[in-house]
């Protein structure tokens, strides 16, 4: 018994140094098959093409990011006013050249590698058709910020409304994916630009103010004209550099319910018409008080 069991455990021993021994020499053919000059040849070749490839890709990289600045710096020198837009358009310029370059660098890498790069393509178009239904909105986005941009719709610091989101603002920034405004009560709104279909813009020409004072014609109409004509004078010389035009006395107009008042039309700058129409309508109020004129304040109701 023994014996026997010994001679079973000798047996198997030896099947696995049998086998060890095989798959040595199967590594060892196979070693000894590989043709290590062409191996050392091809990785030379193709070593020395992805140092070339390297260099060349660098060098259009520079030249070409040189020649977008240098092109962009020109139209900077010619513009006087806001350069946002060509600041803009200059950033997405580059970000389009990179991403471009980068795709062809890469398809060069993996083509001198030897990857079958028309079997990834074919793999990255179906992927990519995938992504891009889910991706519509971003695109339109990016689309339509790239024309408010080029065509100068809107500039950072200037006053619009957006009629059909019923919103408005100065803008604070405008990006090609979205723009910002930021209201009067403080309140930040960003605004995807897919949103924006019509763009009222208050800053590109100067604002009219209309000024109303309330009057008693019967207490002397022509008198109130000179006295409101005095404070015009007097404040149009005070912010001639806000106004543009004016201020002209427009003369009385009927506001209802047998109210009238007294008009003051002028054209000023951009953001000053709330301050302005403030300071004049305090001060025609306190001269014609001062002077025993009166204000009325009945209700004005129009039928």
């Amino acid at each position: 018994m023994l014996f026997l069991t010994v001679q079973t455990t000798d047996s198997t021993g030896f099947d696995v140094v049998d086998q060890a021994t095989e798959q040595l020499s199967v590594w060892q053919r196979y070693w000894d098959s590989i043709d290590w000059n062409s191996v050392l040849s091809a990785l030379i070749s193709k070593g020395i093409t992805l140092i070339a490839i390297l260099i060349l890709f660098g060098i259009i990289r520079k030249v070409g990011n040189f020649l977008i600045t240098q092109s962009f710096e020109r139209q900077k020198r010619k513009v006087a006013g806001s350069t946002t837009r060509i600041e803009t358009i200059h950033t997405l310029s580059a970000n389009i050249f990179s991403y471009t370059l980068f795709f062809f660098f890469l398809y060069s890498v993996l083509d001198t590698i030897g990857i079958p790069v028309g079997s990834l393509l074919a793999g990255a178009g179906i992927a990519g058709i995938a992504i891009g239904l889910g991706a519509q909105g971003f695109m339109n986005d990016i689309i339509t910020g790239f024309f408010i941009i080029l065509e100068q719709q809107i500039d950072v610091g200037d006053y619009i409304k957006l009629v059909n989101l019923q919103i408005e603002g100065t803008v604070t920034s405008v990006g090609i994916r979205m723009v910002q405004l930021k209201a009067a009560d403080g309140t930040v709104h960003f605004i995807p630009n897919r949103n924006i279909t019509t763009i009222s813009n208050l800053s590109r020409a100067h604002m009219q103010v209309l000024i109303d004072v309330r009057i008693q014609p019967n207490e002397g109409y022509q008198e109130i004209n000179q006295l409101i004509q005095q404070v015009n004078e007097r404040l149009g010389k005070t912010y001639k550099q806000d106004i543009f035009d004016g201020p002209n006395l427009f003369g009385m107009v009927d506001l209802g319910n047998s109210n009238y008042a007294i008009r003051t039309v002028m054209y000023v700058t951009n953001g000053k018409q709330l301050p302005l129409k403030e300071e004049f309508l305090a001060a025609y109020v306190k001269e014609l008080t001062d002077h025993g004129y009166t204000i009325p304040n009945n209700p004005i109701t129009i039928a």
